[in-house]
C-alpha cells in the first residue's frame, strides 16, 4: 500500500466521532472498574491490563515496510506517551481520588480540555480558535457542575477523606490533569510519524514494562483463586477497552483534527462515566446533572459544528465535481 494511503488522516466527520467513542470508553471502563480495584491491587491491575493488552496487539507491534526509522527523538516521545498517559495519569488518579472528595476530583478535572488547549498553542504552536475555547468553557462548566451535582446527592467528601491530606489529593488530581493534557499534545506528535495501531501497541509495551516490578512483585503474593470469575472477564474488557481500543480510537481521530480540538471531547469521559452508573450501577440523575450534560453536549457543538468557511469551501468543492 503506497505510504500516502497509510498516512492519510481521516475526515473531520470520522475523527469527530474517533475521538468522542475513545473518550465515551475511557468513561466507561473507569465506572465499571470499581469492583476491579476492590478485587485486585493497583499495581497489580494495571499490570495485568497491559499483559492482555499486550497479547491482543502482538500483530501491531510488527514495523510496516513503509515506516520510516524512528529518530531518538521520537523514541522518547513514545516513552514520554506511556509513562504520562498510562502510567503515571493512573497512579496519580487512583491514589488522589483516595485522599480527597469525589467533587474536588470532578472540579479539578474539568481543566483538561482547557489544558490540552494551552499545552497545544505552547507546543504545537496551534491556532485556538474563539469557538474552539468557548467549547472549552462549555466543557469546563459542564462537568463543574456534574461535580456540585454529585455534592448536593452525596453531601460532597467520600467516605475515609480526611482534610488534612485532602491537598495531597487535590495535587496528585492536577497532576492526572497534566498527564492527560501531555497525552493528547504527545500523541498528535506521534501521529505524524507512526500508525494509530503502531502506537498503541509500543506505548501498551512501555506500560507493561513500568508496571512489571511491581506488578509482579504483588502477582507472587496475591491469591489469584479467589477472584470470582466475573472479575476476570471485566478484567479482559477494562484491558481491551483501555490499552487497545481507547488508544486506538483517539490517535486515528488525532490525526485529522489540531490537538486543541481533540482535547474538547475528554468532556465525554464524565458524561459516559456518568450513565454507566445510572444504567448498570443503580444511580440516579438529578436536575444539576443534566443541566451539566447539556452546557458539556453544547460544547461539542460548538467545536464540531462546521464554520461558515468550511461550508463554503463544501459547496464550491460540491459544484466542482458536479461539473
Amino acid at each position: 500500500m503506497p505510504l500516502s494511503l497509510v498516512n492519510r488522516p481521516p475526515n473531520r466527520l470520522v475523527a469527530f466521532g474517533c475521538l468522542a467513542l475513545s473518550m465515551s470508553l475511557v468513561g466507561s471502563y473507569v465506572a465499571l472498574s470499581k469492583p476491579l480495584v476492590a478485587a485486585l491491587p493497583v499495581f497489580l491491575l494495571g499490570w495485568l491490563r497491559f499483559g492482555i493488552g499486550a497479547l491482543a496487539m502482538l500483530g501491531w507491534l510488527r514495523k510496516p515496510r513503509e515506516e520510516v526509522p524512528l529518530a531518538p527523538r521520537m523514541r522518547w516521545l513514545l516513552f514520554l506517551e506511556s509513562f504520562l498517559g498510562n502510567f503515571l495519569f493512573t497512579v496519580c488518579m487512583l491514589y488522589g481520588v483516595s485522599l480527597t472528595s469525589a467533587v474536588s476530583a470532578g472540579v479539578i478535572m474539568a481543566a483538561i480540555p482547557a489544558a490540552v488547549a494551552l499545552m497545544s498553542w505552547a507546543f504545537l504552536r496551534e491556532r485556538i480558535s474563539a469557538r474552539v475555547w468557548s467549547a472549552v468553557a462549555c466543557a469546563a462548566v459542564g462537568i463543574g457542575l456534574l461535580a456540585l451535582s454529585k455534592q448536593q446527592h452525596t453531601g460532597g467528601a467520600g467516605p475515609g477523606v480526611t482534610g488534612d491530606r485532602a491537598w495531597l489529593g487535590n495535587l496528585l488530581i492536577v497532576g492526572a490533569v497534566l498527564c492527560e493534557a501531555s497525552y493528547a499534545v504527545i500523541g498528535k506528535r506521534l501521529t505524524k510519524v507512526l500508525g494509530p495501531k503502531r502506537i498503541a501497541a509500543l506505548i501498551n509495551l512501555w506500560g507493561f514494562a513500568l508496571m512489571t516490578p511491581l506488578g509482579f512483585y504483588l502477582a507472587l503474593r496475591f491469591d489469584f483463586a479467589a477472584v470470582p470469575a466475573g472479575i476476570w472477564l471485566l478484567l479482559v474488557f477494562y484491558a481491551l477497552a483501555a490499552s487497545v481500543f481507547s488508544v486506538w480510537l483517539w490517535m486515528t481521530g488525532l490525526r485529522g483534527v489540531p490537538a486543541a480540538l481533540g482535547g474538547v471531547f475528554t468532556v465525554m469521559l464524565p458524561i459516559s462515566t456518568a450513565l454507566i452508573g445510572v444504567l448498570a450501577l443503580g444511580e440516579h440523575l438529578v436536575g444539576m446533572q443534566l443541566l451539566a450534560f447539556a452546557v458539556a453536549l453544547l460544547g461539542v457543538l460548538l467545536a464540531t459544528f462546521p464554520s461558515r468557511q468550511q461550508l463554503r469551501a463544501a459547496r464550491v468543492a460540491t459544484r466542482t465535481q458536479a461539473r
